[in-house]
């Protein structure tokens, strides 16, 4: 886990790259039906604004939620890394799914024009999305992203 403000930013950094573009890929391949080079250009083409948007819900807003209902609730100081991690990750991965499924939903509005469907678009978003951001955070993305975080930031060194 991030010790200081500094790790922190790119600690959410790699792991919202990570997630946006996972899900986004997820999204485009849903919506075309299939996995194709058209649906990577897709998602590569939408990615960057998604990217900015999820970064600043997660930065400002959910981060900060989610562990102070996670270290409120759920886990104890003395609880085991493994249980904080699984726990946080949980506790962003819910709002996070719900915040970017409407942003989902209003990102189609945009390109149809079809702005009255965005509330029945958003709801079925929500289930499709965290069938898989859930196990992806948890069993992917998650893991993968600590490791390399931890190879750039070994515990217990102090970067300036």
């Amino acid at each position: 886990m991030p010790q200081n403000k500094r790790e922190s930013l790119i600690y959410t950094v790699l792991m919202c790259f990570t997630m946006v573009l996972w899900m986004s890929l997820y999204n485009v391949a849903l919506q075309y039906g299939a996995v194709s080079l058209e649906v990577v250009a897709a998602a590569w083409l939408g990615f960057p604004i998604a990217y900015v948007f999820a970064m600043c819900c997660d930065w400002f807003l959910v981060s900060r939620l989610a562990k102070g209902f996670a270290f409120r609730f759920l886990v104890r100081p003395q609880d085991s890394p493994l249980k904080k991690v699984v726990c946080v990750s949980g506790c962003m991965v819910v709002p996070m799914v719900l915040i970017m499924s409407l942003y989902g939903a209003c990102e189609g509005a945009v390109h149809t024009g079809m702005w009255s469907g965005v509330p029945l678009q958003w709801l079925i978003n929500i289930p499709r999305n965290f069938v898989m951001a859930l196990p992806f955070q948890l069993l992917i993305a998650g893991p993968l992203v600590r490791r390399v975080f931890r190879r750039a930031f070994p515990e217990g060194t102090v970067l300036a």
